[in-house]
């Protein structure tokens, strides 16, 4: 194990499995995820890694296995199961509204109210305004344009934005899919420093990719998945992008 995340287990993956028909999409998967740590999660398209994290994110629900959480059994019937226990997923679509703006994507759904004379309930938009920008800032984000809608910002900002409102919710684990997809490389570079950056607050981050040069640069182990099958889970520092490339391929070393 490396000496940069904390051991105690996070997050406990047992046997779990998800069929559709005769398809075993996810095969009776075990996985560990540390506290603090970077678990990037590869395989081909079809190898079962989609499934594997709606699972984990609540929004399938697997046939069989079990999911340990922070030390205690847990049921993910849906997301608002996993956001309750400490779990945020990102997917592709990142789910921005593009009329509103930075403050108002980031409290989408958990927006701060106060009330009127006492009494008419309306928004405070101005806290929600001040608890964006300490969170940005915590993070090492600047974003010019926070009172911008959000359909007028880059690639990377709104990735950013997206995975600032999962970092609201007091999340333990963040699963990120393909985060840095179709941005540029100074842009990516951005999402790159803020997923670093979430590891040193202890967050644990399970990171699907198929970006190699990605993987190797934030991961501590990689999980390789193939046919639903976790085929192996490995150090990041006690291989080579040759055996990564060629247990996705085989399944085997």
């Amino acid at each position: 194990m490396d000496s940069d995340f904390d051991p105690k287990i996070l997050m406990k993956v047992k046997n779990l499995s998800k069929n559709y028909g005769g398809l075993k999409a996810v095969n009776d998967v075990n996985m560990d995820v540390y506290a603090g740590e970077i678990l990037a999660l590869v395989g081909d398209n079809g190898a079962g890694k989609s499934t594997l994290i709606k699972s984990l994110a609540g929004a399938i629900k697997p046939d069989n296995g079990e999911i340990d959480f922070n030390g205690k059994t847990i049921e993910l019937l849906n997301p608002r199961d996993a956001d309750n226990v400490g779990i945020g997923c990102l997917h592709q679509g990142l789910g921005l509204v593009d009329s509103l703006n930075v403050p108002e994507n980031v409290f989408l759904g958990r927006e701060i109210q106060k009330r009127f004379l006492g009494i008419i309930p309306q928004l405070d938009n101005e806290k929600m305004r001040e608890k964006t920008i300490n969170l940005l800032h915590q993070f090492g984000v600047s974003l010019p344009k926070i009172n911008d809608a959000v359909i007028n910002l880059s690639g990377g900002q709104r990735q950013t934005i997206a995975i600032s409102r999962l970092l609201l919710q007091n999340v333990k684990l963040v699963i990120l899919d393909e985060p840095m997809a179709a941005l540029g490389v100074e842009e990516g570079g951005h999402v790159l420093n803020l997923i670093k950056k979430m590891r040193s607050e202890n967050i644990s981050i399970l990171l699907i990719s198929h970006n190699l040069e990605h993987v190797f640069q934030l991961a501590n182990r990689i999980a390789v998945m193939k046919n639903g099958k976790m085929v192996k889970i490995i150090k990041t520092s006690s291989t080579t992008k040759e055996e990564v490339v060629k247990l996705i391929t085989f399944g085997k070393d």
